[in-house]
C-alpha cells in the first residue's frame, strides 16, 4: 500500500525489501566467507608514543568465526542446549561478539545484562530470565558471587580484558590491570571456567542445530528507567530484518570498506544492532571502544582510526562540539552518524556536521522493535525536531489517546505512535498481560510516545505519555520546554520533569540544566527567556544547575532518578 513518506525517501532507497531465511549465526558465517582476511574487530585500549603504538588487538573475520565455533563447542560440552539462556555481562570487547554468536550457533538465547547493575538488579534479571549460564568480566565477579545461590546459574565463564590480545599488548594490559585496585582474582572452583581456557581447549566443531529465523535469539530487557525491567523477545528474523533495513538506508556504505565506531554499548539493543550486527553484515571493521568516557577517548579514536560511521547518542555529540580542544582533532573521516536514545537538537546536528564534514541525523526506535523504526534521510531533506521517516517495510500511524481512532497526518493532530513491521518483537518474556497491552492482535506495537506527522511523512515525537506533566490542570510536554532551553546560548544540556507538589496534588515544572563554560546565567534570566517562547504554565517554576545529569550507559537521562530525589527531599 502506498505510504505518504515514500515520496520523501532519498533516490535509490527501496520501499520494500526481501529478507533471506538467515539466522544470526549465518550472518557472521557469510561475511567470514566473503571477507576472511578483512579486520572484523579492532579492540582499542590505549595509544602510546603519540599514537604510533596501539595497545589492543585485531581479529580478522576468519579468526572471529573460528573463535565463535570454539566457544560454541565449549558451551555444548558444558551442557548448554538450544533454547537455554546465556547471560552476557561484558563491556564492549571481542569477548562480547564471540559469546553472542556462539550462543546463536547453538540456538541459545542471549540475555544482555548491564555491567553497572548492582547485585540485587543482577539477581532479578538472572532469575527472571532463568539463565543457567553467565559470561562476565572478572571485575564483575564479586557482584555475582553475592547472589549466585539465589539464581538459577549453573555455570560461570570468567573473561579477562587481555584474553584475545596478542603479544605484547596482552602482557602490558595484564600487568597494568593487576596493579589497579579494581582487579579481581577469580580462583577456579566447581562450575566456574575461564574464557581463554575454553577457547584453547575446544576445537571449532559445534554441533549442527535445527534452527529457524523465527526462533528467539535475544531477551532484551527494557523499562529500567521507569520501573521493573521486562524482556522483549527478539527473533533471529527480527534482528536480521532490522539489520537489512539499516543497510538499505545507507546505500553509499561500501561493503568491506567501512570502519564502525563502536562506542555505544553492545548490551544495549541500539549498539548491538547498529554498531555490531549491521557492521558485521557489511563486512566493516568494528573499532571497539570499551569506555567512551571521557569524550576525549572517542575523539582520539576517531582521529587515529579514521572511523567512517559513528552511531551515538546526543550526549556524545554535544560533548564533542563543546570540547574546548575540539579544533585540535582531525575528525574528517566521519561520513555518517545516526543518533538515537534521546532527542537531538538541530543545532547539534549542524555544528557536528561543520566539524567533521559528515552528516549527523536523528533516528528513533525501541527495544521492542529491534530497535530502528524511523530515521531522517542522511543526505536528503532533514526537518528540525523530526525523528524522520519510517524505514522500509515499516508501517506507522498515530491514534487518539482516548478513542484510539486513527488521526490524520496534518502536522497538527497528536496521538500515540504505533508501528508494525518485521522488526517488531514476538512479545515480552513470561508477561502475556503486558504483551497484550503493548502488542495488539493486528501486530501493532503501541510505543507510548505522543507524536504528530506532517504531510510529507516526517514524524515528530512530542513526548512520552508517561512523562507528561499535569501542572495547575494543564498538560505540559517536557520536550516543549527542553527545546526552548536548548535555544539559550549558555545551556549545554537540559531536562524537564514534573515534581509532585505536596499541597496541590499535581506537578511543578522543574528544569535541570548543565551549562556551557563561561559566565553562568541566573535562574531569573532563564525564566525570562522561557517566557518569550512558552505559555505561562509551561515556564519552569524551579531550575537547578548541575555539573551532569543522571544517565543510562547509552546517554538517556534518568528522569525517574530526578523525581525520586525530589520525593526524598519532601520526605
Amino acid at each position: 500500500m502506498e505510504q505518504p513518506w515514500w515520496a520523501s525517501y532519498e533516490p535509490g532507497i527501496p520501499h520494500n525489501l526481501t529478507y533471506p531465511d538467515l539466522t544470526l549465526g549465518d550472518l557472521l558465517r557469510n561475511t567470514a566467507r566473503a571477507y576472511p582476511t578483512q579486520t572484523a574487530t579492532n579492540f582499542v585500549l590505549r595509544y602510546m608514543f603519540d599514537g604510533r603504538f596501539t595497545v589492543g588487538g585485531k581479529l580478522s573475520y576468519k579468526q572471529l568465526d573460528e573463535l565463535v565455533d570454539r566457544l560454541a563447542t565449549a558451551f555444548y560440552q558444558l551442557g548448554v542446549r538450544k533454547g537455554e539462556r546465556i547471560a552476557v555481562m561484558l563491556p564492549n570487547s571481542p569477548h562480547y561478539l564471540i559469546t553472542f554468536f556462539a550462543a546463536m550457533r547453538l540456538g541459545a538465547l542471549v540475555v544482555n545484562i548491564n555491567p553497572t547493575y548492582t547485585s540485587r538488579e543482577l539477581q532479578h534479571q538472572l532469575s527472571d530470565a532463568g539463565a543457567e549460564t553467565i559470561v562476565l568480566l572478572n571485575l564483575f565477579w564479586p557482584r555475582l558471587r553475592e547472589v549466585r545461590a539465589e539464581t538459577p546459574v549453573k555455570r560461570v565463564i570468567v573473561a579477562h580484558v587481555f584474553d584475545t590480545l596478542s603479544f605484547p599488548s596482552n602482557l602490558l594490559v595484564q600487568l597494568a590491570q593487576r596493579r589497579t585496585p579494581e582487579w579481581v582474582d577469580v580462583h577456579p572452583e566447581q562450575d566456574t571456567f575461564f574464557f581463554a581456557h575454553l577457547l584453547a581447549k575446544y576445537g571449532p566443531t559445534p554441533p549442527k542445530v535445527n534452527l529457524t529465523p523465527e526462533d528467539t535469539a535475544l531477551l532484551q530487557y527494557t523499562g529500567g528507567t521507569t520501573g521493573l525491567p521486562k524482556a522483549a523477545m527478539l527473533s533471529h528474523r527480527n534482528l536480521v530484518a532490522n539489520t537489512l533495513m539499516i543497510d538499505a538506508w545507507l546505500p553509499s556504505a561500501q561493503s568491506g570498506g567501512e570502519k564502525m565506531m563502536a562506542a555505544i554499548p553492545f548490551f544495549h539493543v541500539y549498539g548491538m544492532t547498529v554498531a555490531m550486527l549491521y557492521a558485521l553484515y557489511k563486512g566493516a571493521e568494528i573499532v571497539i571502544v570499551p569506555n567512551p568516557r571521557p569524550i576525549e577517548n572517542v575523539m582520539n579514536i576517531l582521529q587515529h582510526e579514521h572511523c567512517t560511521i559513528y552511531p551515538g547518542v546526543p550526549a556524545m555529540y554535544i560533548g564533542i562540539i563543546n570540547h574546548p580542544k575540539v579544533g585540535t582533532y582531525n575528525l574528517q573521516s566521519v561520513k555518517v552518524c545516526i543518533s538515537g536514545s534521546a532527542p537531538l537538537p538541530m543545532e547539534v546536528q549542524e555544528q557536528f556536521g561543520r566539524l567533521t564534514g559528515g552528516r549527523l541525523v536523528e533516528g528513533y526506535g525501541m527495544t521492542e522493535s529491534s530497535p530502528l523504526t524511523h530515521v531522517n534521510p542522511v543526505f536528503g531533506t532533514r526537518k528540525p525536531g523530526s525523528i524522520g521517516l519510517p524505514v522500509a517495510d515499516t508501517e506507522a500511524k498515530i491514534i487518539d489517546l482516548e478513542t484510539s481512532a486513527v488521526l490524520p497526518f496534518d502536522g497538527v493532530a497528536q496521538g500515540e505512535l504505533c508501528v508494525r513491521g518485521p522488526q517488531v518483537m514476538k512479545g515480552y518474556w513470561n508477561r502475556p498481560e503486558e504483551t497484550a497491552v503493548t502488542l495488539d492482535a493486528e501486530g501493532w506495537l503501541h510505543t507510548g510516545d505522543i507524536c504528530r506527522v506532517d504531510a510529507d511523512g516526517f514524524f515528530y515525537i512530542v513526548d512520552r505519555k508517561k512523562d507528561m506533566i499535569i501542572a495547575s490542570g494543564f498538560k505540559v510536554l517536557p520536550r516543549d520546554v527542553e527545546e526552548v532551553l536548548f535555544l539559550h546560548p549558555k545551556v549545554m544540556e537540559a531536562v524537564v520533569v514534573g515534581i509532585p507538589h505536596p499541597q496541590r496534588g499535581d506537578d511543578t515544572v522543574k528544569a535541570y540544566i548543565v551549562l556551557k563554560p563561561g559566565e553562568p546565567p541566573t535562574v531569573e534570566e532563564l525564566k525570562q527567556f522561557c517566557a518569550l517562547h512558552l505559555a505561562q504554565y509551561k515556564i519552569p517554576r524551579a531550575i537547578e544547575f548541575r555539573s551532569e545529569l543522571p544517565k543510562t550507559m547509552v546517554g538517556k537521562v534518568l528522569r525517574r532518578v530526578l523525581v525520586d530525589e525530589e520525593k526524598a527531599k519532601q520526605g
